[in-house]
């Protein structure tokens, strides 16, 4: 079957294909938490170094897509238990209070350096990894989205969304460390960072309007 037609929402009748498609999936998700887990070391540390929120904010977004990658492994596991539509009510409701609770750390820790004016270093190794992990989340999204109609899984097609986000948000940040290095920007980390807090509070918001 072409990536085409699962992208246009080709929803595989075959119970044979379907598996396949699962397994795909399953695939895709553990590949996602590998570049994730090491995206939360290596951010999260340039972060602390350069005194950056913007790349610390990126690196605890990232351990939230690891734990939403987890959940929707959960979810495609057949012995999970339960009925498929309360999996689908638990894994929207534990990626929401994931994303909630980081908007509120990013809120108020990016209106905190905005207010007591702390420039960050400039991080030019931090700017490159950025770079990659966009082309990398971008090219994840695209085939987990043509998993999540195929398999028409709610969870899968949310968390593909992230990973998506997760691409424009390095893009974002990446902007904001160069404004930093070149101009000499300084409140472009903190900006960053209340961007990341803004859409996390909305992906919050909207795995619990899915419930």
């Amino acid at each position: 079957m072409s990536g085409d037609s699962a992208g246009a929402g080709f929803v595989p009748t075959d119970p044979q294909e379907h598996i396949r498609f699962e397994r795909l999936g399953q695939r895709l998700q553990w590949v996602t938490i590998a570049w994730n887990a090491i995206e939360v070391v290596v951010t999260i540390g340039l972060g602390i170094a350069a005194g950056s929120l913007a790349l610390i904010a990126f690196g605890l977004d990232s351990l939230v897509e690891v734990f939403a990658s987890f959940v929707v492994i959960w979810h495609l596991n057949p012995g999970a238990g339960g009925r498929h539509d309360s999996r689908d009510r638990k894994a929207m409701r534990l990626v929401g209070v994931a994303f909630a609770a980081l908007a509120a750390y990013l809120v108020v820790a990016g209106a905190r350096q905005l207010g007591s004016h702390e420039q960050p270093d400039s991080s030019p190794i931090g700017i490159a990894y950025l770079g990659a992990t966009a082309l990398v989340m971008f090219s994840l999204a695209r085939w987990k989205r043509c998993v999540g109609r195929a398999i028409d899984s709610e969870p899968f097609r949310a968390e593909a969304s992230m990973t998506f986000l997760d691409g424009y948000l390095a893009t974002s940040i990446l902007i904001a460390l160069v404004l930093n290095l070149w101009l000499g920007w300084w409140w472009a980390d903190p900006v960053a960072a209340l961007l990341i807090g803004a859409v996390a509070a909305r992906e919050a918001r909207e795995s619990w309007r899915q419930v």
